[in-house]
């Protein structure tokens, strides 16, 4: 596990277990919000966005967790694992707000300078629809020839972390 992506619905832990991994793994974290975003909440162009995915792409290791769907199947070309975090939609939708609630007004860790907490509807109908994407990355992670691990439920993603032994390098 070297090139690792972690996708899932908003809320569902995907910055928590890339953060966990990064630091039991010792790889470079990617949180794509950060790469996405610019002050202010500006979008970039698409071709400046994929330029900036296909630069990530090309280090030697990496975990990145984010959706970004226009960009998944070119992320899987470059990965040996995908995690997909399939937790319950009230639960990252409670967590969503909680995040938003407890966040509000700032800037946090794992998203772009500039880019304070907000609520918007439209971020929590995405959550609540999230679901409808299922199958489609269902099957883009069908035909991934790495490794897929796809967690259910929290107890799940702890059960992972828990058995979890990251590479290890012979003693010299």
């Amino acid at each position: 596990m070297q090139r690792v992506l972690i996708l899932g619905c908003p809320g569902s832990g995907k910055s928590t277990l890339a953060r966990t991994l990064s630091t039991r793994m010792a790889l470079p974290l990617i949180h794509l919000d950060q790469l996405y975003w610019s002050p202010g909440w500006v979008e970039p162009e698409r071709h400046q966005w994929q330029q900036q995915i296909a630069e990530v792409l090309a280090n030697p290791s990496w975990i990145i967790d984010g959706n970004y769907g226009g960009t998944v199947a070119m992320r899987l070309a470059a990965a040996d694992t995908a995690i997909l975090l399939d937790l319950p939609r009230s639960l990252c939708l409670r967590r969503a707000l909680q995040r938003i609630l407890l966040s509000w007004g700032r800037v946090r860790s794992d998203m772009a300078k500039g880019c304070p907490e907000r609520l918007e509807w439209s971020f929590l109908s995405y959550i609540w629809n999230f679901h409808k994407k299922l199958p489609e990355l269902r099957a883009q992670l069908q035909a991934f020839p790495g490794r897929v691990t796809i967690l259910r439920s929290p107890r799940e993603v702890q059960a992972f972390l828990n058995s979890f032994v990251p590479n290890s390098k012979p003693d010299m």
